[in-house]
């Protein structure tokens, strides 16, 4: 049997979670069609939570984390795939129910692959679920009837993956994006990404969310939830369109009925675990042509894998800014 590389995670028997370096052999895999040379995969918030007691997303451990996983496939079964094709795997239940991308090998089904056709492994890691994401959530407002003069789109949690790449895809499509961040430090960072404006979270500390406020957004891309998407869609404008994709301030939606029914606004959920394969690989393909990141080297930063853990508990915090790629094959 071959030995693997992988960060593996256990509970301790005290209600803890750890994550630790241990070599497996291939038997440790899932059954699947296509084996893959795992090169890199990323930091994800929902990885985060894999690793954190109760954190209400691994089904079950030992597990290998890492639900982005990019590579070189190294053996097929499948009339899709052949050996040396470059691939990226995502959604479904990699990294929360079956092993994920913080292994030197991972083995899926041909239908939960994408293969690359001009993005590199490394490149396609640094986009991730994080950046398809955020690509899905540009497709809404597009699909929708957005247009770059419709007016401001406001992007909440700016700074994290999948905000910094929607300001960066929004801005690319010339939409005037308003970027919204409580880290001062990241506002010429949001700038040259291409926000138009840098604001402070919202609602302010001593703002009322009202049933509707004053018509602000065209739309808005919402990674946070909570009173900051309640805000949101009460300053919305006449049919404007809210594509939300997280609940890192709360998954609790505090707000009225009245921006749906006084504004004919839509909300619009944005989810990349359960998206079908053809719909996926779609956005893949968006993603190699016109939704195209500009800055993509200018939101990663990297980092080896043996020391993902110390990241982990720092993006539950919110400590982590635009992407960090893990390096996995070279890593170990």
């Amino acid at each position: 049997m071959t030995e693997i590389n992988a960060m593996v995670a256990h509970e301790d028997g005290e209600g803890g979670i750890v994550l630790r370096h241990e070599v497996v052999d291939e038997s440790f895999l899932p059954e699947g069609d296509v084996q893959i040379r795992v090169e890199y995969s990323s930091v994800n918030y929902k990885d985060a939570l894999a690793v954190t007691p109760r954190g209400g997303v691994a089904r079950s451990y030992p597990l290998i984390p890492g639900i982005d996983v990019a590579g070189t496939v190294t053996s097929s079964a499948s009339a899709d795939f052949s050996v040396g094709d470059a691939v990226i795997a995502h959604g479904q239940d990699i990294g929360t129910g079956r092993h994920g991308g913080y292994a030197q090998t991972a083995r899926y089904p041909a239908d939960y692959l994408v293969k690359l056709t001009s993005l590199s492994t490394a490149d396609a890691a640094a986009i991730g679920t994080a950046g398809f994401t955020a690509a899905m959530s540009v497709a809404a407002l597009r699909d929708h009837g957005v247009e770059p003069g419709d007016g401001p789109v406001l992007v909440t949690g700016a700074t994290g993956g999948v905000g910094s790449v929607s300001v960066d895809l929004l801005a690319g499509l010339g939409y005037e994006v308003v970027a919204s961040t409580g880290k001062a430090e990241s506002r010429d960072l949001l700038r040259d990404l291409g926000a138009a404006e840098v604001i402070d979270r919202v609602p302010g500390p001593d703002e009322k969310v009202r049933p509707l406020g004053k018509a602000h957004w065209a739309a808005v891309v919402d990674c946070v939830g909570g009173t900051t998407l309640a805000y949101a869609l009460s300053t919305m404008k006449y049919g404007g369109v809210a594509a939300i994709s997280g609940l890192a301030g709360s998954p609790d939606l505090p707000a009225t009925v009245m921006p749906f029914i006084l504004r004919g606004v839509t909300l619009a959920g944005i989810d990349s675990v359960l998206l079908p394969i053809d719909r996926r690989r779609e956005v893949w393909a968006q993603l190699e042509s016109d939704l195209a990141p500009r800055h993509l080297a200018r939101i990663t930063r990297d980092v080896p894998v043996l020391r993902v853990d110390d990241v982990l508990k720092t993006i539950i915090g919110g400590g982590v800014t635009g992407r960090t790629r893990v390096v996995v094959h070279d890593g170990f």
